[in-house]
């Protein structure tokens, strides 16, 4: 008889189809939308988390962040690696955007935690940035995609613009609306 694996994590993070959505929505801001005709984020975002659960072993850190930092690591290396194999069979990914998976999440999470959290509260804000993860998939593609750029790449509006081919006018119009309707799904989901 074999023995049982070694749980993933604590048990007091989240398993790890729940950061799902928020893989998807880092895989969706990495690749040009004419990159996503060849390369599908879900299956990208499926492999990393089969590659986590084969991994699970490896996984050595304590916290949901450190938890979802690592599955952005793994994230970033298959898209890296997709794109590596687009390269070689000489497919068109010439307007390929750059890797920023050291950035992600970082400014969402700067926002939704204090200076010095308590791990009750990082808990809360990994939890949070789950909620609004799944609250991203609620709003157009459009306005998923151009606050997922702002706020976790950092983009201004003339480099959301130009990714999205939109004007920077439209681009406000997308965030303003997106951001509406997210703090309105979100405070929906607080209030008992």
């Amino acid at each position: 008889m074999n023995p049982p694996m070694p749980p993933l994590q604590p048990p007091s993070l989240p398993p790890l189809d729940r950061y799902r959505t928020y893989l998807h929505l880092l895989a969706q801001a990495q690749l040009h939308p004419g990159v996503r005709r060849q390369l599908d984020p879900s299956d990208i975002v499926q492999q990393t988390l089969l590659e986590a659960h084969r991994d699970q072993g490896q996984f050595q850190g304590q916290s949901a962040g450190q938890l979802a930092g690592w599955l952005r690591r793994i994230l970033a290396h298959n898209v890296h690696n997709a794109l590596r194999d687009l390269r070689a069979t000489k497919r068109d990914i010439a307007r390929e955007q750059p890797l920023a998976f050291d950035r992600s999440g970082l400014d969402v999470a700067a926002w939704l935690a204090a200076d010095q959290p308590t791990p009750s509260e990082i808990l809360s804000g990994s939890e949070r940035l789950l909620r609004l993860s799944d609250g991203l998939t609620s709003l157009s593609d459009a306005q998923a995609q151009a606050i997922v750029l702002r706020y976790w790449q950092a983009c201004s509006l003339a480099q959301i613009a130009e990714r999205m081919d939109r004007s920077p006018a439209a681009v406000a119009g997308l965030l303003h609306r997106g951001l509406k309707q997210l703090r309105a799904l979100l405070e929906s989901l607080e209030t008992p």
